[in-house]
């Protein structure tokens, strides 16, 4: 047994622990030509200067090495919301656009400045005990201060996926008023704290949530969400992405994935299935608009002006209103109803 398979246990060891320079390698007592032979066979990956684990997935890897080298900082940022399984979405085309692929971190405000590039980008902010966790054995931002520093990073219809998201799935809006509060005063809180106050835990899909946006900054009324409708004799299974009472308005977020299939029977079958859906829609008295992702990114204005035609028609549509019901954003095990839900204005 040769001198590197006798130290190579307590190597990868000191490897998993965190992610190492070649120095303190050196000093350890192990030597290039182990280091070479190491990583040639897979034991280590030399990422960012920065040996650790082989086994180590790459784009975790990736991250982590850049923190290292940053000492005390924290993994935040887009970078922590795809360590949470946090939807992010950006328009790409926009000018100025973050580099969501880069490794995001936050350093003490002591650090010498910040910085933006492909590879790294790094923001200096305070961050209490709160704010942090622990993932991997690596500092990451909470989800609660990741979501609150996208929202002060993004413009409104991006940070809304997030927010929608997070509210969906495991935070609160108490939770994020919180973060906000201790950055009262620093850049991008305004904007953060109105795209928190437009937050709604029932949007289903980015596009919802862009669309909400833009209707939101065009000055249209906010619609309920996940609305189920009563058609006499039972509740429909159908349920709505955005429905305005008053104005007898449903809007529909079509994505593309919807008519996805692998044959063309089965896309035929969503097609079949989607059109009767409609027809169901139709004969409760009630306008019906689809939309897309190209009707909502960039300018949205061709489909804020269908809408206000749409509740123009609406209000002056005759007959009994629909019955209907939805989520209450602020309880599940609660409704929302046509009963409660206070008259339209015009």
């Amino acid at each position: 047994m040769d001198r590197l398979d006798e130290d190579i246990s307590a190597l990868l060891e000191v490897a998993r622990r965190r992610p190492r320079r070649r120095s303190e390698l050196l000093r350890l007592g192990v030597l290039d030509n182990d280091l070479r032979r190491l990583v040639r066979r897979g034991h280590l990956q030399l990422v960012r200067k920065h040996y650790l684990d082989g086994a180590a997935d790459p784009e975790l890897a990736r991250i982590i090495c850049a923190q290292a080298a940053y000492p005390g900082s924290a993994i935040s940022h887009f970078t922590a919301a795809r360590l949470a399984d946090l939807r992010t979405w950006t328009d790409r085309r926009r000018r100025g656009a973050p580099f969501v692929d880069a490794v995001w971190l936050t350093r003490p405000p002591t650090a010498n400045r910040n910085q933006r590039r492909e590879d790294v980008v790094l923001r200096r902010a305070g961050l209490s005990t709160g704010d942090l966790t622990r993932q991997y054995g690596f500092l990451v931002t909470s989800l609660a201060r990741t979501v609150v520093d996208l929202a002060r990073e993004l413009p409104l219809a991006e940070a809304l996926v997030t927010i929608d998201h997070a509210l969906r799935i495991d935070v609160t809006k108490t939770e994020l008023q919180a973060v906000l509060d201790r950055q009262y005063r620093w850049p991008g809180a305004a904007k953060a704290r109105t795209a928190i106050s437009l937050g709604d835990p029932r949007a289903e899909s980015a596009l919802e949530s862009i669309a909400r946006a833009a209707f939101a900054a065009a000055g249209l009324p906010p619609p309920v969400l996940q609305a189920s409708f009563w058609d006499g004799s039972r509740w429909m299974p159908e349920r709505v992405d955005l429905w305005w009472p008053g104005f007898r308005t449903v809007g529909e977020a079509d994505g593309l994935a919807k008519f996805d299939a692998d044959t063309f029977e089965e896309r035929r079958r969503l097609w079949r299935r989607s059109h009767q859906r409609d027809q169901r829609l139709s004969d409760l008295n009630v306008e019906l608009i689809h939309f897309g992702w190209e009707d909502v990114v960039g300018d949205a204005t061709a489909l804020v002006e269908r809408f206000r035609s749409a509740f123009q028609r609406g209000k002056r549509r005759t007959g009994d209103e629909p019955l209907w019901r939805a989520p209450d954003p602020t309880d599940p095990d609660l409704w929302l109803t046509s009963h409660t839900w206070p008259a339209a204005s015009a």
